[in-house]
């Protein structure tokens, strides 16, 4: 890797960090969470911190990937710009549900995420195929939650 390749790679990765870090601020598995009916199809808590491991690094990859693509102009700005709005809304999703405990705001915003990383995916496939693919499993995994999240509203209306 040379320096210009870590240098586009930090800003993505430092932003991965950030919004995995989200989750420090807030008792993810507290008192509240555990009080909450759970879904049926909940995974164990042990499994999320792996999965959301791996994620962050292919997401940072992704979008590094995307902001060293050559002659893409316009759409790597538009995926550049997706890349940075699924990140905060990445970020924004802890906060809301285990923060605020707002299930429904949380729906919300994970809907939107799941958007964002679908519209991200499509765009990047026209720049970097493999950089989309790397989102493909976000996009998976983001598209289980949501189906998690909305569960957990429903049941504790």
């Amino acid at each position: 890797m040379n320096m210009t390749t870590l240098l586009v790679a930090l800003p993505f990765f430092a932003a991965a960090f950030a919004a995995a870090a989200s989750g420090a601020f807030f008792d993810v598995g507290g008192a509240w969470y555990q009080g909450l009916a759970a879904p049926s199809f909940r995974p164990p808590a042990w499994v999320f911190g792996p999965v959301w491991t791996v994620l962050y690094l292919m997401i940072a990859a992704a979008g590094t990937r995307l902001a060293l693509a050559s002659g893409g102009g316009a759409t790597v700005a538009a995926c550049i710009g997706l890349w940075a709005l699924q990140m905060v809304l990445n970020a924004l999703w802890t906060p809301v549900f285990f923060g605020a405990h707002d299930l429904r705001g949380a729906f919300a915003v994970i809907l939107c995420l799941l958007v964002s990383i679908a519209l991200l995916a499509a765009l990047a496939w026209r720049v970097d195929r493999i950089a989309a693919l790397l989102l493909l499993p976000y996009l998976g995994w983001v598209s289980f939650a949501a189906v998690l999240n909305g569960a957990f509203w429903q049941l504790n209306r």
